[in-house]
């Protein structure tokens, strides 16, 4: 795996990862660590494929979620499905799962002590799921992964939208930073931009088909390349990569020849 983890959970199976969500699911539901299950009716774990490639990070359940205790089935849910189906991604083929774990009350923004003492579970989730790639959705989730994973986050929250739909590497992990569905409740005319956004993420499903004969994975594996190629380019955003361009193209490209299309001649008698 890219993430190149180490601890607990690095040689589990599916069976293996369901008994630590479950355990992890019975620590939550018991949580009272912070005031927001005093109001509460459910808090909630996140759901989907545990051998998912891409794990979603949303910010918190609304008041549908709370009362029905599952993921993403109010207002936003449903503009979820539609950026989903836009981009031919399937619930069922990514996990996804909360920042905060409980309804804010009134739909607040979250208090630092509560992203403190909440964070700690999604780091657990990640831990199980492993994840290729970390989808971090709006700006509570994008600022925490961020800091999680040393990938220098903007001072500012105005400064985040221009993060969304670009891949990041820090601390040997993958994070594609998107906007929150919500916010297209609020801002409709954010759709054209959030709906090309969001298609990239079928891109990021699978790896290149080039890559298992790609110089590029030999180079790696002989560990003469940094693993930021792989996860940017062969394991990420593959299209934008000028090797696999000309690969599609037919036209000739030296082996040293690296993703972005720059030459490492270090590479080149290898």
């Amino acid at each position: 795996m890219l993430n190149g983890g180490s601890g607990l959970y690095d040689t589990m199976n599916t069976d293996n990862k369901q008994t630590a969500m479950n355990q992890l699911n019975k620590e939550l539901k018991s949580c009272g660590i912070c005031q927001l299950s005093r109001t509460r009716q459910n808090v909630l774990i996140g759901e989907g494929n545990l051998d998912a490639r891409l794990l979603l990070v949303a910010l918190s359940p609304g008041k549908e979620e709370d009362v029905r205790d599952k993921m993403f089935i109010g207002p936003s849910g449903q503009v979820l499905d539609k950026l989903f189906k836009a981009a031919g991604i399937r619930r069922d083929s990514v996990y996804i799962t909360n920042l905060i774990k409980c309804i804010l009350p009134k739909n607040r923004r979250p208090k630092m002590e509560e992203i403190e003492s909440c964070s700690r579970f999604l780091f657990d989730e990640i831990a199980i799921i492993r994840p290729q790639i970390i989808v971090p959705l709006g700006y509570y989730a994008t600022r925490t992964i961020f800091t999680k994973y040393h990938a220098d986050p903007p001072p500012a929250r105005r400064d985040y939208s221009p993060l969304y739909g670009k891949l990041f590497f820090a601390d040997n992990q993958a994070i594609f930073p998107l906007p929150h569905p919500a916010s297209l409740l609020y801002h409709p005319a954010y759709e054209v931009e959030a709906v090309k956004n969001y298609q990239k993420l079928s891109i990021l499903q699978h790896e290149c088909k080039w890559y298992p004969c790609c110089p590029m994975k030999r180079f790696y594996d002989q560990g003469r390349l940094p693993r930021k190629w792989i996860a940017l380019y062969c394991m990420g955003l593959w299209q934008s990569c000028t090797r696999y361009q000309k690969e599609e193209n037919g036209e000739y490209h030296p082996d040293w020849m690296l993703p972005d299309g720059s030459l490492d001649k270090n590479l080149q008698n290898l």
